[in-house]
């Protein structure tokens, strides 16, 4: 059957696309855990929602290209970034990742809560290893983590059958897989690409809409944000989500 990307963005009944949690803290320290893994050059982003996490990349990249299957998202991202100063550039691409024939190579290329939408992620790690990398490439790879205290506590309220299921409200939203850090390195050591570095981001015990709910009082801090980003680095099994840095296998 068809997917329908525009469809995927919007929100359900069980379940919001994006969180303010998701934007306004994750998105925050996602990009704080890359930074020292960023290569000089230029970027790749594979999907970039509405552009919120690109214009990130942009205190870094001058140069970055963007591939989105969303239409909307596409629109929404090229509006919001359309007052951008002459020597940063976005190049927007509308198309899925495995129908893209984009022939050039890039010095990072950066997945953020992607691969889990992929129906065949093993097969688009090939093509990016294959087709968009060069010998000194770096891929960045997050994803939200099965093994997230906050998804452990639902499993045990009886509200999602396993750590790892892929729930009726997720599936709207385009996710195919649930990974755990093992077996996130484990699809990309099959992909034939070098796994250089794992980690977990941020220590998560809540759900995001109990997160929406504290951010908009004065219970959390900066302070404890913070000290939930450094409990992940001890925990990172334990996080939001899960940090796989590779390298082309030389």
């Amino acid at each position: 059957m068809a997917r329908n990307y525009n469809s995927e963005l919007k929100d359900n009944s069980g379940r919001k696309y994006a969180y303010a949690f998701d934007l306004d803290v994750l998105h925050h320290y996602m990009f704080k855990s890359m930074i020292p893994f960023f290569k000089a050059g230029n970027a790749l982003e594979l999907g970039c929602f509405e552009g919120l996490f690109t214009n990130k990349l942009l205190t870094v990249f001058d140069d970055i290209t963007c591939i989105e299957a969303s239409s909307e998202a596409i629109d929404k991202a090229q509006l919001f970034l359309s007052d951008l100063p002459d020597e940063k550039k976005v190049h927007f691409i509308n198309s899925t990742f495995e129908e893209s024939d984009l022939e050039k190579k890039f010095d990072n290329i950066i997945l953020t809560h992607v691969l889990e939408h992929i129906d065949d992620p093993i097969a688009l790690l090939e093509k990016i290893k294959d087709k968009w990398m060069h010998k000194n490439s770096r891929l960045l790879i997050i994803c939200p983590n099965a093994n997230a205290p906050s998804r452990q506590i639902a499993v045990r309220m009886g509200l999602i059958e396993h750590n790892s299921a892929v729930t009726e409200a997720e599936r709207k939203h385009g996710h195919r897989i649930t990974y755990t850090l093992d077996t996130l390195e484990g699809d990309v050591r099959k992909s034939g690409l070098k796994p250089i570095y794992r980690s977990g981001i941020f220590f998560k015990a809540f759900a995001n809409f109990q997160w929406d709910k504290l951010l908009d009082t004065d219970i959390i801090s900066t302070e404890y944000l913070e000290g939930c980003y450094e409990l992940g680095h001890l925990y990172p099994d334990l996080c939001a989500s899960i940090f796989v840095i590779c390298d082309k296998d030389k």
